[in-house]
């Protein structure tokens, strides 16, 4: 818990985008620019892709004290939950000692998210920690691939591919955006087709190595790492050409 001291810092939760560092919005980079420490999630292996991303719009970033919270990618409830609070008081022990954290996080802090158990739990200790908005994955795909999300009256679905539920998210009208996918991919697909649904797909969309897939058939499962998939109930497959 924080103590009685009058000046504490804050946390920022900020969104760096998908992967394009020019996606990154003014309020990020200043925020990040301010700060006194940077903090970044590492899943194990000794880098953090949302630093990168920052990086690159913030060459001087690299002379910013930085530290890595360990995030393993596992979906052990109980590993994840010991992470989050040792992440926590980290970040708290920063946050009593005066400085202000920008904690980096890809797309947006509010979808699928690690920052957002960080953040729940320093509110919880007495700090202060806000919200920093990016450019969400799924938005970023839809505008490479030159098509909408949605129009008029349509419904937007965000629905994790590779978890339980997905059967009935692909029932529901209007456009489904799956993220996640991994190795559920080739059952995704088989369970898309029998649905007659036409879909597309962006991988690592924004980054080195990006590809877009106009149709499924064009995919395999490896191609479903860092990808997010774009699909409509019958239609047109899309709306115009992209550029590779």
């Amino acid at each position: 818990m924080r103590s009685g001291q009058d000046t504490t810092g804050t946390l920022y939760g900020i969104g760096v985008g998908p992967g394009d560092p020019e996606l990154m919005t003014l309020k990020a980079v200043r925020l990040i620019e301010e700060a006194d420490v940077v903090a970044a999630p590492d899943n194990g292996t000794g880098e953090s892709l949302a630093f990168e991303i920052a990086s690159g719009a913030l060459p001087a970033l690299v002379l910013k004290p930085l530290v890595r919270l360990a995030m393993p990618m596992v979906r052990d409830k109980a590993v994840l939950a010991e992470c989050h609070e040792a992440a926590a008081k980290t970040v708290a022990g920063l946050l009593e000692a005066g400085k202000n954290v920008a904690f980096l996080t890809l797309g947006d802090p509010t979808v699928y998210s690690t920052y957002i158990y960080v953040h729940k739990k320093v509110l919880a200790m007495g700090f202060e920690a806000e919200i920093v908005p990016g450019v969400p994955s799924f938005c970023a795909a839809a505008a490479r691939l030159g098509i909408s999300l949605a129009e008029n009256a349509e419904a937007i679905h965000v629905i994790p591919a590779s978890y339980h539920g997905v059967d009935e998210g692909l029932s529901w009208p209007g456009t489904k955006v799956l993220m996640k996918a991994g190795r559920s991919f080739s059952a995704l697909r088989e369970k898309m087709r029998g649905r007659g649904m036409n879909a597309q797909m962006v991988q690592r969309c924004g980054l080195e190595g990006e590809k877009l897939f106009r149709s499924l058939e064009e995919a395999d499962e490896e191609s479903s790492y860092f990808s997010v998939i774009i699909a409509r109930d019958g239609g047109p497959a899309c709306e115009g050409p992209a550029k590779q």
